[in-house]
């Protein structure tokens, strides 16, 4: 038997959906997707029981460590979120139109 410990791992979290009493988080590492987590909805802060809430999750092994909602990232990426669209939904000039 080999004695492998492992460090706990760190992750940001973006709650995506809501299946029935489960939440479905995406852990995202350096800003890509990595895996996806499925835990019980009551599981979560209540405060941050919405979708697109953003956590940062700690898991050693198999075992959530922590799980923390960030109000501020959340907040944050709303807004990028939110600006990104803006600047898709202006359409530009057409050859017809002055600008």
């Amino acid at each position: 038997m080999t004695d492998e410990t492992t460090e706990p791992r760190t992750f940001t979290a973006v709650l995506d959906r809501f299946e029935e009493e489960q939440a479905v988080l995406l852990l995202e590492s350096n800003g890509e997707t990595v895996d996806e987590l499925v835990i019980h909805r009551d599981d979560l802060p209540e405060s941050g029981r919405h979708q697109d809430a953003i956590f940062t999750v700690i898991i050693d092994g198999e075992t959530i460590v922590e799980i923390k909602y960030e109000p501020t990232e959340t907040e944050e990426r709303a807004e990028a979120a939110q600006q990104q669209f803006d600047r898709l939904a202006r359409r530009p000039p057409s050859d017809d139109e002055d600008v």
